[in-house]
């Protein structure tokens, strides 16, 4: 029988736990849902970490108990998790406080501050303003300043993934490709800060409260005695350093070099390509290191990106979910009818999907300009989608601009990407052909990947994603849609923002609206 990997997922909403094979078939998985989060004042998104080890435990078990056979067969063990969720745990790893979620919106006072005449030049250069939104970001420094009982206590600053690496194997260790959040992580030498680097003197995270890291396809440590007895694991089983799930999931697409970008239509929406080359894709925005040594991850993020689906489908789509619960469907391929219905363009409505202010951009709001009688509610749905499609677009087309290469093909995942719609519109605003893989579960298999090469089942990254990788549906760009969305992107879409910017300052002056 052929050696079986499991993966282990942790999202933001569940826990999943998925056993691949070595061809990269995905043999069986659990999925164990959850709240995303506990809020206990406005702004807060916490989380308690002890329901991702239960989640974990339970979705380990189910499996076990369904399928023996291959549970049996596990030679390696790689967790991916959501990212810049952290954890403060005591000696034995018990948490101190709830995880900070990636969600959380609260600010902490800025801790570092430039001396003079420095000061006056970086704010002259509009760099302390970045500076301070940066540190005010940094959810170590709320903690030291607002709990510092708990700060004192805490002996290691993790990340979920290294929570449950600790879990399992009884090691505070973790991947370099998980380290990615506001800690003191220096993202060139995939290692941590020294004391006097700028990151240091941002995040001022004691060197002893953080993990050891090691290399992708390195081996943390093995499944123990207690961990054992609590997932049904046998003792023993390595646990292989991965990575984060976002570059889990542009490994698990195949994702390997320049020529080629991957697209994630989730909650967060992202563009990335694999390089080894360092370069921050924006300013003072660094790529993050990806899941194969020697190489990282230039992204542009666009948040609360394929979001917008859930908030259309809560706010308009009350006749489509209807219609889905008579059917069984899903209400999404029910949704996939409006945009069948209106035309490439929507008819003159465009959507700028600019929900979260970002570093460039700290005024920025979502806006829609050229609605009109005429338009129903499929346009304003096609016009939600098209205008994400244009926000990759422009991340593509800056990631292009800093490589000197043009991406050839791009690779999708995440849950918007089971619409074939979707992933059709998104062909044709790109102009270029889409790949769509076997599976939707490309984080795991991306853990899954640099598990069978840090297991010895292949000798190198290029061998495991050929051999595990599998292309599933291909989308060619119709011709005289990508040159009217070309146009509608280049003649509209990209002066949306400069046009409005002042409005979006004014309206902040006066009505108090919040960075």
């Amino acid at each position: 029988m052929k050696r079986v990997i499991a993966s282990i997922d942790c999202g933001t909403q569940s826990m999943r736990a998925l056993l691949f094979d070595q061809d990269g078939q995905l043999l069986d998985s659990e999925q164990v849902e959850y709240a995303p989060y506990f809020s206990k004042y406005p702004g807060w998104a916490e989380q308690d970490p002890e329901l991702f080890w239960e989640s974990l435990v339970q979705a380990l078990h189910t499996l076990k108990a369904r399928c023996p056979h291959y549970f049996d067969a596990i030679c390696g063990v790689g967790i991916t998790t959501q990212r810049a969720t952290m954890i403060n745990v005591d000696e034995e790893g018990i948490p101190l406080r709830p995880a900070i979620t990636w969600l959380d919106q609260r600010k902490a006072t800025p801790v570092f501050s430039p001396p003079f005449p420095l000061k006056s030049l970086l704010s002259l250069v509009g760099v302390k303003r970045i500076f301070d939104k940066v540190q005010s970001e940094g959810k170590c420094n709320w903690i030291r300043q607002n709990q510092p009982d708990v700060w004192s206590k805490t002996h290691k600053y993790l990340q979920v993934s290294g929570f449950l690496n600790h879990r399992l194997t009884g090691l505070f260790a973790d991947s370099s490709a998980s380290q990615i959040g506001h800690i003191p992580f220096n993202y060139k030498s995939r290692q941590w800060s020294g004391p006097f680097s700028p990151l240091s003197l941002l995040f001022p995270v004691e060197k002893n409260k953080l993990p050891e890291v090691k290399e992708p396809g390195e081996i943390l440590g093995h499944i123990t005695r207690k961990a054992s007895k609590a997932t049904g694991l046998a003792m023993g089983i390595p646990v292989i350093a991965c990575g984060s799930d976002k570059g889990c999931e542009t490994l698990g697409m195949g994702v390997l070099d320049e020529s080629q970008a991957s697209l994630s239509f989730g909650t967060t929406a992202t563009v990335q390509i694999s390089t080894q080359r360092y370069f921050e894709p924006t300013r003072f925005m660094p790529p993050y290191p990806a899941p194969i040594p020697g190489h990282w991850n230039p992204e542009i993020e666009i948040f609360r990106g394929y979001w917008m689906i859930t908030w259309f489908k809560n706010e308009f789509a009350h006749k489509e979910v209807t219609s889905a619960l008579e059917k069984g469907t899903l209400p999404e391929q029910e949704m996939d009818r409006l945009l069948e219905r209106a035309p490439a363009g929507a008819m003159g409505l465009m959507v700028q999907p600019y929900w979260g202010p970002g570093l460039e951009h700290p005024e920025a709001k979502g806006a829609m300009v050229g609605f009109g009688d005429v338009h129903k509610k499929e346009h304003v749905y096609k016009a939600v989608i098209e205008g994400l499609g244009y926000a990759l677009l422009e991340g593509l087309e800056k990631l292009e601009k800093k490589t000197g290469k043009r991406v050839e093909s791009l690779a999708v995942s995440g849950g918007a990407s089971r619409s074939d719609q979707i992933c059709q519109i998104s062909a044709d605003i790109m102009g270029r052909t889409l790949l769509r893989g076997r599976t939707t579960e490309t984080s795991g298999l991306g853990a899954a990947i640099v598990t069978a090469v840090g297991v010895k089942l292949y000798p190198s990254f290029h061998q495991a994603i050929g051999k595990m990788v599998h292309n599933e549906t291909t989308f060619i760009p119709d011709p005289d849609r990508t040159r009217l969305y070309r146009t509608l992107y280049q003649r509209v879409y990209k002066k949306i923002f400069k046009r409005l910017s002042p409005i979006y300052k004014e309206i902040r002056e006066i009505t108090g609206y919040p960075e």
